[in-house]
């Protein structure tokens, strides 16, 4: 089998499956999720802050991609270039609302678009992921700040690290789904040994990136139930409706924005 990776492919056997120290930023504990409609306006606003606070102080940034980094759900994109459009994109909603595991979902949407490696590879060239407005710009301010981002996506990392090129975002710091296929390109399941293949995932990923790293505020921002739930260990979550408005997020969000320009702003308040 082979997986596609920006645009090319390494083989492996049928059975196997692919396999800074902290910069100093204050340190403030963390900021739970909780239900907006149980807070009072005071106490509401004070997790607000807080969670402002530990963004413009972050050692470490990790962003959500499908429908936050990018406009689109990968899934869907591939799910429609293959012809198979309506039925995945009902089971993404459920995925992202966290009616079900992000696992079966993702096993479930996969066996129905059973897409071959040139279809993935054709997706990317003739319909590469459209950035969301204002993202180049808050990634070259977050490096310019000695920041590290990362991309913690549910998707493909043949879809995303094209997508981290474009951002200037290094490869190693990609924590992706992979495909795989067989030597003559159909499609053969994905890696689920990647953290990132299962509910919880990125939680999983976050404390990795502690460990190795150090990081002691680390901010992890993104529209769906899968990036709400990183926090903690995540110092805070931020969440993001530029793209698509989650209802469970947006209640449970100390801190909700509408576009990357409202972190830029915050940015350039230190």
């Amino acid at each position: 089998m082979a997986e596609a990776r920006s645009g090319q492919s390494y083989a492996v056997r049928p059975s196997e499956a692919s396999s800074p120290a902290a910069t100093g930023g204050a340190s403030l504990p963390p900021v739970h999720s909780g239900s907006a409609a149980a807070v009072s306006p005071g106490l509401s606003m004070t997790a607000a802050a807080q969670t402002q606070e530990l963004f413009r102080c972050a050692d470490a940034v990790c962003f959500d991609v499908d429908s936050t980094v990018i406009r689109e759900e990968g899934i869907d994109e591939l799910a429609k270039f293959c012809g198979v459009g309506d039925a995945v994109t009902e089971m993404t909603l459920k995925a992202m609302g966290g009616s079900v595991s992000f696992h079966t979902a993702l096993s479930e949407r996969l066996s129905i678009i059973k897409c071959s490696r040139e279809q993935v590879n054709k997706l990317i060239t003739d319909h590469p992921p459209q950035l969301t407005p204002g993202i180049k710009e808050l990634v070259e301010k977050l490096h310019q700040r000695s920041v590290k981002v990362f991309l913690v996506s549910g998707g493909f990392r043949c879809i995303v690290e094209h997508v981290a090129s474009q951002l200037s975002i290094p490869l190693h710091h990609v924590y992706a789904n992979r495909l795989k296929f067989f030597f003559n390109g159909e499609y053969a399941g994905f890696d689920e040994s990647q953290p990132t293949a299962q509910s919880g995932g990125k939680s999983r990923v976050i404390s990795m990136l502690q460990e190795e790293y150090g990081f002691r505020n680390i901010v992890m921002i993104g529209d769906g139930a899968t990036d709400l739930e990183a926090c903690p260990p995540a110092s805070a979550f931020i969440g993001f409706g530029g793209n698509v408005v989650r209802q469970q997020v947006k209640e449970k969000s100390s801190w909700y924005v509408s576009s990357f320009g409202e972190l830029l702003k915050e940015l350039e308040k230190i």
